[in-house]
């Protein structure tokens, strides 16, 4: 049969199919476009490939942290609050009265019955935060949530009995003044084992349940936040209890260069990168 009457034949086929069914018909331009350009998958005709837009596939470039701050009256705030990659610590505050968008309790056992805010994470933490405790579960791990979210005004109050019963410098050294808490992103939660004794100490981190957390919260988007050694660039003491989600490709990068999150986003760490 001659090619142009094949040709012909397709479009009034297109055609009839689309009215009889009810669609809108395909513009007549189109089909005729589509058979000149070889795109057909009819006989003695290729199909084309479509080759992925590289500036589209390309990961996003990490940002360094001095692009993600600013001054807001004379304190050095983020940019990046509701970034699941936001840093905040002693010089980097978040904004006045922030509140996480998405807060929510996750289903994980907790030391206390109380119904407060220190329940919550952000929806992706808290899902986040189930499957890793299921995981550990599994394993013979016993794991309790013991404190998540706080409030601006939560972490005032807690500042200022940690000066007043313990003192400025313990209060320095294991506590952020309001506004510069990570447990204010809603992304960050202190987590225990069964041995009430080890909880919220260091010596959390010899225990089965200290030791299985720093091998495998990478797997679930976690990093150990405060490292042992890491003082001087934290701010902050080695906290082994201390949670931290930044989703799972970040965190495995972070746990296994022994990292904190400081160095990850250093001017150093991005050139190298």
């Amino acid at each position: 049969m001659n090619k142009n009457r094949t040709s012909s034949l397709a479009i009034v086929a297109a055609l009839s199919v689309a009215l009889l069914s009810g669609c809108e018909p395909p513009s007549l331009s189109g089909l005729l476009s589509s058979e000149s350009n070889g795109q057909s998958t009819g006989e003695g005709t290729q199909s084309t490939t479509v080759e992925p837009n590289n500036e589209e596939t390309a990961r996003p470039q990490r940002a360094s942290l001095a692009e993600t701050i600013k001054d807001v009256d004379g304190v050095p705030t983020v940019t990046n609050e509701t970034e699941l990659s936001v840093v905040v610590n002693k010089q980097r505050a978040l904004p006045a009265d922030y509140i996480p968008p998405d807060l929510v309790e996750p289903n994980v056992p907790f030391p206390f019955d109380e119904k407060v805010e220190k329940r919550l994470l952000r929806a992706e933490a808290a899902q986040a935060l189930e499957e890793l405790f299921a995981k550990a579960k599994t394993e013979g791990i016993e794991l309790y949530a013991v404190s998540g979210y706080r409030s601006y005004k939560t972490q005032k109050s807690l500042y200022e009995t940690y000066v007043r019963t313990q003192g400025a410098e313990h209060a320095a050294a294991y506590s952020a003044v309001p506004g510069k808490s990570e447990h204010q992103t809603g992304l960050a939660m202190d987590v225990s084992g069964y041995d009430a004794s080890t909880r919220l100490e260091e010596s959390f981190a010899e225990t089965p349940e200290g030791i299985w957390l720093a091998a495998n919260c990478a797997d679930f988007g976690f990093v150990i936040r405060y490292l042992k050694g890491k003082e001087d660039t934290t701010g902050y003491a080695y906290e082994p209890w201390h949670l931290r989600y930044v989703g799972k490709e970040m965190a495995k990068e972070i746990m296994a260069g022994g990292l904190t999150l400081e160095d990850y986003f250093s001017e150093a760490a991005i050139a190298h990168k």
